[in-house]
């Protein structure tokens, strides 16, 4: 309970999800196993009702919101709201994990350098408006390249231009589907990277210079 009485020890993190919550898992998991730091996930923010993600809040004891895109009128309003949340979980660090809907710059005006996202491609390749999903996979195999991956970036007015944090490559194998290359870039690249990236985040070890991510030793 002593913790609880000195709210400014840990970083707050919030999550935002709209599907199935597996890089949300992957921060889940990586917090029971002491690897966030000192971040600690105080909310999960879901922009759909049955996200499974929700369920994978409840089952970690985390508190959820779900703030539905459709029962508000634009794109403004929504991020009005959104923002209002996170102004009242105290939010240090947003990240997006899997959230599928479009919220406008006052976002990450508000909290610059303070909101991740992870993409599954190694950004500049495969990324920006459409890219998203199993479309990333299916681009980078019928473009035939040998290597992809997964990149950590925060989230700037640009859609997937803001600073790379992390990124970690994954070998293209010739009889991959884009579902069995989603699964290993997944495995391989988006659960390891983006925990890391939220413990360096929660450790203080991340300025930004321009559009450069530096990481203290």
């Amino acid at each position: 309970m002593a913790e609880d009485m000195h709210p400014h020890k840990y970083k707050k993190i919030v999550v935002l999800v709209s599907g199935g919550g597996t890089n949300l898992q992957a921060l889940i998991d990586a917090q029971n196993r002491g690897e966030l730091g000192n971040g600690r996930i105080t909310c999960v923010i879901s922009s759909k009702p049955d996200a499974y993600a929700l369920v994978r809040a409840k089952n970690a004891g985390i508190p959820s919101r779900v703030i539905q895109r459709k029962a508000f009128p634009d794109t403004a309003a929504y991020s009005a709201a959104m923002l209002e949340a996170f102004y009242e979980e105290y939010a240090d660090l947003i990240v997006q994990a899997g959230f599928m809907t479009i919220l406008d710059e006052t976002i990450c005006r508000a909290y610059p350098n303070k909101m991740m996202n992870v993409h599954p491609a190694l950004i500049p390749s495969f990324c920006g408006k459409g890219y998203y999903g199993l479309h990333v996979h299916e681009a980078a195999l019928e473009k035939g390249v040998k290597v992809t991956g997964a990149t950590v970036h925060f989230v700037t007015e640009v859609c997937d231009g803001g600073p790379i944090i992390l990124q970690k490559a994954v070998d293209i194998r010739q009889d991959d589907t884009p579902e069995t290359l989603q699964r290993r870039v997944m495995e391989e690249a988006e659960w390891k990277i983006l925990p890391q990236a939220v413990k360096l985040f929660c450790e203080g070890k991340l300025t930004v210079r321009g559009n450069k991510v530096y990481i203290k030793e």
